[in-house]
């Protein structure tokens, strides 16, 4: 075999490998790829960690992240003719299984913090058994006996080049990839083993087909012995730690089970529910929950209200608890407040507020089996995130209580906008007709909000993502967001179904900049959706492309818990490659109104908050702006 040059280049860009892909051809080759681990591995580990550690390292091969869409970049590597070396997918998990066999056989050194090949595998595990290929003739022993006597890469170039079918280059490239210091010297070396490659697919290298025996059995005895004294001894501490006495106990310095607590009693007594008066409202300053008056045909039923308490503090098994992210499900601190007792449609619906959280208990009219106990939190609710609660859901549809000061009610389809809201009929005690909630098939063909009037004369909007408390839309710049119009979200509102039982509290749609489109092909806005929480992390952020040539706009980015677009960070900056009508292929990118300059990899930069320069289809550029003052803006991710 001939050296190949020093400085192998390659023929193209380096291909890139989808997450999915790596983990087919991993399942697709598995055998081979075990086979190829244990014969680069050192015989000295011995045939049984040989084997488990093969294992292990075809399967830790994978890229690290397993998230939909993301994808690793294939170091150049040159293929042979034989097997599946086309495929860009193996070549790399290859590469992974060649490092992790090259690394393992490495010597522990005590300066140097060992890496994770070189340690005993994790898993896969086998206890009380030793697991060894079949065994093989002479010629197999003599070929095993002679690789390990090589150093390890000259090992994995002789497997390379035998088993793989790879040319010099081919294994020179793969070597160089996988960290090796000189290949060219591991190519001299392998050339002095006979070339006997039709003996790597011998059984006797086989570590997927396996023999079994027992490790030492009077040694496991007496570990056995052992374990069974270690854990008898922890038991009898355990014991005496636990005792009655000065020490601590289970309870600490709680009384016992059976004390009657004076705040716990009055919280399950429905005589000690407190109620606002009916015009509280109208004298306070605040407009939250606390104001609400006690409403419904059935405030007066103490039987109801004792067994919505009752299941507040103790929910049998039989009761469907839900509570929204973040949201204590616990029993109430003290004495609840009131909101609302009735027959909704087929149930008997309570609505209670602590302070912290509504709660709401139903149960069927007849009987109390398959009784309902949802939280949500809303600690800090004021004005419209306190104008509504889901009283019921059935088929699809959604009732809602509505706050004192509400006057009117309707139901405003946002993909919609030109389409008149449709007046909403509300019971005397304020209880709203149903009417279709946002779709949950998949399948966003329209996306009912909320709109209430109030006494002032304002209207708000909100929209049902699958909670108590529905959320409330906003529109404009994060740190001045106003109220939102049907036209602020006709093509944002699908994007809604991503933040749906998430614990949200508001939402808004920043428009943040418009971009003339290539080729005279129209205009596009771009946007970005923040979704709030009531547990103040775990927001969700959006950026939008939308084009007037489709009913939605396109999703280009996303983040959770991320600061842009939120009144701490009010800038952002997106990107997407975009096919013109003529099918030319642009990447466009735009920043809100405060980045001064666009810079892509590869080295394209504007100045100014707009980007568009043509590129190939299968580019995967990244984007980055900067402010005024220099500060560095990435993309949502």
């Amino acid at each position: 075999m001939q050296s190949p040059p020093k400085s192998p280049k390659s023929s193209g860009p380096a291909p890139v490998v989808d997450v999915e892909q790596a983990e087919a051809a991993l399942v697709e080759h598995y055998p081979r790829l075990v086979r190829l681990a244990y014969l680069v591995l050192p015989p000295g580990l011995g045939r049984n960690r040989r084997v488990l550690t093969a294992h292990a390292l075809t399967q830790r091969a994978l890229p690290r992240s397993r998230r939909t869409g993301e994808a690793v970049t294939v170091p150049a590597q040159r293929s042979g003719s034989g097997g599946p070396q086309g495929d860009p997918a193996y070549s790399y998990v290859r590469l992974q299984v060649v490092c992790g066999a090259l690394a393992a056989g490495k010597p522990l050194r005590w300066r140097s913090w060992p890496k994770r090949a070189q340690l005993p595998p994790l898993l896969p595990q086998v206890r009380g058994l030793r697991l060894f290929p079949r065994s093989g003739g002479a010629d197999e022993l003599a070929l095993d006996q002679r690789l390990a006597d090589l150093s390890a890469a000259a090992r994995a170039a002789y497997v390379l080049h035998g088993m793989e079918g790879l040319d010099d280059d081919g294994v020179y490239d793969v070597l160089t990839a996988a960290g090796c210091d000189d290949p060219e010297d591991a190519l001299d070396e392998a050339d002095e083993v006979e070339e006997r490659y039709e003996l790597l697919a011998s059984p006797g290298f086989d570590p997927c087909t396996l023999q079994a025996r027992p490790t030492d059995l009077m040694r496991r005895r007496q570990h056995m012995k052992a374990a069974g004294v270690a854990v008898a001894a922890a038991l009898v501490c355990g014991a005496l730690l636990g005792m009655p006495g000065d020490g601590w106990g289970p309870d600490g310095a709680a009384a016992p089970p059976y004390a009657k607590n004076p705040a716990g009693q009055a919280a399950l007594d429905p005589a000690q529910l407190r109620a606002a008066p009916a015009g509280a409202w109208k004298r306070s300053a605040r407009t939250d929950f606390s104001v609400w008056p006690a409403r419904g045909s059935l405030i007066g039923d103490k039987e109801l209200l004792r067994r919505a308490l009752a299941v507040w503090a103790r929910p049998g098994e039989s009761v469907q608890v839900s509570a929204t992210p973040g949201t204590a499900a616990g029993a109430p601190p003290g004495p609840a407040q009131l909101l609302y007792a009735g027959e909704v449609d087929s149930a008997r619906v309570v609505l209670l507020y602590d302070g912290l959280r509504i709660v709401r208990y139903a149960e069927p009219q007849e009987g109390t089996s398959g009784a309902a106990l949802d939280f949500a939190r809303v600690d800090g609710a004021t004005g419209t995130e306190a104008n509504a609660v889901v009283v019921d859901r059935a088929d699809g549809n959604i009732r809602y209580l509505t706050a004192p000061w509400v006057r009117s009610a309707a139901v405003q389809d946002l993909l919609k906008p030109a389409v008149k809201a449709a007046a909403l009929r509300r019971s005397a005690d304020g209880v709203t007709d149903p009417f279709a909630g946002p779709s949950q098939t998949g399948q966003c063909t329209s996306w009912n909000a909320l709109r209430l009037r109030d006494h002032t004369g304002a209207v708000r909007m909100s929209t049902d993502l699958g909670e108590l408390v529905p959320a409330h839309l906003t529109a404009g710049r994060p740190k001045a967001p106003r109220e939102a119009t049907p036209a602020d979200w006709s093509k944002s509102a699908c994007s809604l179904a991503s933040v749906r039982s998430h614990g949200i509290r508001s939402v808004n749609s920043w428009t943040y900049a418009r971009q003339a489109l290539p080729e005279g092909n129209g205009v596009a806005d771009w946007a970005c959706t923040r979704a709030e929480t009531w547990r103040g992390f775990g927001s969700r952020t959006l950026a939008e492309i939308r084009t007037a040539e489709g009913p939605a706009g396109t999703v280009t980015a996303q983040a959770g818990d991320s600061p842009a677009c939120g009144p701490r960070a009010p800038h952002v900056i997106a990107g997407v490659l975009w096919k013109s009508r003529a099918g030319s292929w642009y990447l466009l990118g735009a920043g809100s109104k405060n980045v001064t300059s666009i810079t892509a990899s590869g080295g394209t930069r504007v100045t100014g908050n707009l980007l568009a320069t043509r590129t190939e289809r299968t580019a995967q550029p990244r984007l980055s702006g900067r402010l005024a003052d220099g500060t560095k803006v990435r993309t949502l991710r």
